[in-house]
């Protein structure tokens, strides 16, 4: 059985600790922080899974496998990267193409959150024997509350009546109260998560959704790029349509069965629903009561007067502060900053990189500052600048500097100096990581005045 991991979301929810660059699924906010939900839903799945495929946007391969890396199971999964997302059954789709036809594919997404191991594993037994059959499974998870951020799913047994949208109160708390009742149609949470053979899934898709079904085709057989062993990228997407494998196939389809899925578990949509699985920030509090505290400070003191059923999540470049079951409305927040200050949605102020992460600590007209820190072993590619000369002070580890023809060391509480047009790159050839500070200085210190002339990321 093969998982495919879906891991193109954005979580515009979860800003501002999610950007565009470094989504939900990639944020180490579990198990004392030292988890992702990506790297949970990998540890989950190992033992079940023969491999794994991991179907995400090109610019998180890198953050991807450093996550997968960090793991440390050896495992060495398949990544379709895509240029721009289609949803959920154009990207179903590569995957099975790129399974053989009787292969199961376990799809689920990156971020959802999952305990009672044992009983999930029992949900996967019994929709494994019923894929095996020819059917496309889909999981249903048994409702704990009237939640209207869900789909639903009517059934009786394994058999499913109708899907039905995100309800509003009123009906949810009606399809509750029929689960009450011993007989007749009872109502699942949609999961998200589904089971079948690659060759009926692609059936199905023809079937129900030819069009889907005929471009994903043409770019798979044409518009493929392999990148070593492991990459694949899927370009020339624009002619795909933008649906879910809901909608496309799962809501259309005859050989529909639901497996119940009777153990805890959260999608992460919101703040709402991360702050009964992270850990609180201690604040000092004042006639307060039943609130969130989060801040990407360790040692940034947090002081309350007054506030109760509140979320307060602080990073180093914005601050969210929202009334408990208002969360979702930071959706809203997110469309005004694509007008006012889109980079706030993009990065945060620590940016990964394949190499590294570089932190901007003061950015002002004519010079920038950051702290950047390169992994042993690694190197930034071979580049200069047209608008900005650098200087680069080493904190710790030695650094490999090439400028032009030369090729030096630079040491702890040692500089060197980048004119603006030269021909530079900085390595780390030793076994602990460079940290080093970079002061710009230029009249443009734009990320894009970057002219790359060999790179070992194949980054252009």
């Amino acid at each position: 059985m093969r998982n495919v991991i879906l891991c193109g979301g954005s979580g515009t929810r979860l800003w501002p600790l999610s950007r565009r660059l470094m989504p939900k699924q990639f944020l180490q906010l579990f198990d004392g922080g030292s988890r992702s939900l990506f790297q949970k839903s990998i540890e989950r799945n190992r033992d079940f899974c023969d491999d794994f495929v991991i179907i995400t946007n090109k610019d998180h391969y890198f953050l991807a496998l450093d996550q997968i890396d960090e793991l440390g199971l050896g495992i060495a999964p398949k990544f379709l990267l895509e240029d721009i997302g289609r949803n959920t059954a154009p990207a179903i789709a590569f995957a099975a193409f790129a399974s053989d036809e009787d292969e199961i594919l376990f799809i689920t997404p990156s971020d959802h959150l999952i305990k009672d191991v044992k009983r999930y594993q029992e949900a996967i037994k019994w929709a494994k024997a019923l894929a095996k059959k020819g059917y496309l499974v889909t999981f249903g998870i048994q409702p704990a509350k009237p939640h209207t951020g869900y789909g639903y799913i009517e059934h009786i047994g394994n058999e499913v009546k109708r899907f039905h949208e995100k309800p509003d109160l009123a009906t949810a708390e009606r399809y509750l109260a029929q689960n009450r009742i011993d007989s007749g149609s009872r109502y699942l949470w949609n999961s998200g998560m589904f089971m079948f053979q690659a060759g009926v899934y692609l059936e199905e898709l023809q079937k129900y959704a030819p069009k889907i079904y005929e471009a994903c085709k043409e770019v798979y057989e044409n518009h493929l790029k392999p990148i070593g062993n492991t990459q694949i990228r899927i370009t020339k997407m624009d002619d795909i349509p933008d649906i879910s494998v809901d909608y496309a196939v799962m809501e259309k389809s005859d050989r529909i069965k639901v497996v119940l899925g009777d153990f805890d578990w959260n999608d992460v949509g919101s703040f709402d629903t991360l702050v009964d699985d992270v850990v609180s920030k201690e604040a000092l509090e004042i006639e307060s009561s039943s609130n969130f505290y989060y801040s990407d400070n360790e040692k940034k003191v947090i002081a309350a007067i007054g506030l109760e059923e509140y979320i307060v999540v602080d990073t180093k470049d914005a601050l969210l502060i929202t009334k408990k079951g208002s969360s979702q409305k930071v959706r809203d927040v997110v469309v005004r900053l694509k007008d006012t200050n889109p980079q706030l949605l993009t990065t945060h102020s620590i940016v990964h990189r394949p190499w590294g992460t570089y932190e901007v600590l003061v950015d002002e007209r004519g010079y920038k500052i950051k702290r950047i820190v390169v992994k042993p072993g690694k190197r930034l590619s071979l580049q200069k600048h047209y608008h900005r000369n650098e200087h680069w002070i080493v904190l710790s580890g030695t650094a490999t500097v090439t400028v032009g023809d030369k090729t030096y060391y630079v040491r702890p509480n040692e500089s060197t100096y980048i004119k603006m047009g030269e021909v530079h790159r900085l390595a780390n050839d030793g076994k602990i990581p460079v940290v080093l500070i970079e002061a710009q200085v230029g009249e443009y210190t734009g990320e894009d005045d970057i002219v790359r002339i060999d790179d070992d990321f194949k980054r252009r």
